[in-house]
């Protein structure tokens, strides 16, 4: 046996091994329900994976809503293309900016609420295949929303809507509810070395 057929041999049995472990691991997945993936950490692209999972759904003709808090005061390029081009997705935006820009806890509370408001009507709507709550563990984090009463309505939820929270921290409580929980983490970021958030790319 030549050394180019024995190559093959051997990457054909890891590749069955491969393929075994997956079509278990892909039967042993029995359940059917909608999802909660919360994406967390201090890295670049929470959001960006958020709105993909979006796209994703839409490409099925399902219906998805959006929230974000915190963001809001500048126009990002999702909002634009959503709004003009995806009626099927009912977004709202807190509208706020930045905790750190209006520095009016009150204000922001009295935003957060209402932006609430609206994410909990989706959360109560089977007709919602996707619901999407960015930069949600802020409002957790800061104390602008009771965590309980939160957690209660994510974990209450239709069953068979899946639902994705985006934003660092957010406390441990959120963590063990979802169903998947991936932290992005910063190796290194353009804006450390004094270059600007790009249009299109980053907003």
């Amino acid at each position: 046996m030549s050394d180019k057929d024995k190559k093959q041999q051997s990457h054909q049995k890891k590749m069955e091994k491969l393929k075994d472990n997956v079509d278990a691991s892909i039967a042993a997945a029995d359940t059917e329900r909608g999802v909660f993936i919360l994406l967390t950490g201090n890295g670049k692209g929470k959001s960006s994976s958020a709105f993909g999972m979006v796209i994703r759904a839409l490409g099925y003709g399902y219906k998805v809503g959006v929230v974000q808090f915190i963001k809001g005061a500048q126009l990002s390029g999702e909002e634009l293309y959503i709004r003009d081009q995806c009626p099927q997705v009912t977004f709202h935006q807190m509208g706020t900016g930045f905790t750190w820009d209006t520095q009016d806890r009150s204000a922001d509370i009295a935003a957060a609420e209402k932006s609430w408001a609206i994410a909990e009507k989706m959360l109560t709507d089977d007709s919602y295949h996707l619901v999407v709550l960015d930069e949600l563990t802020y409002m957790l984090s800061f104390k602008y929303l009771d965590q309980d009463m939160i957690l209660s309505t994510l974990e209450n939820r239709p069953a068979n809507q899946s639902l994705v929270v985006t934003g660092r921290g957010g406390g441990s409580a959120l963590a063990d509810l979802a169903d998947t929980v991936s932290e992005i983490k910063e190796v290194k970021h353009a804006y450390n070395a004094g270059i600007m958030a790009r249009k299109g790319v980053d907003y």
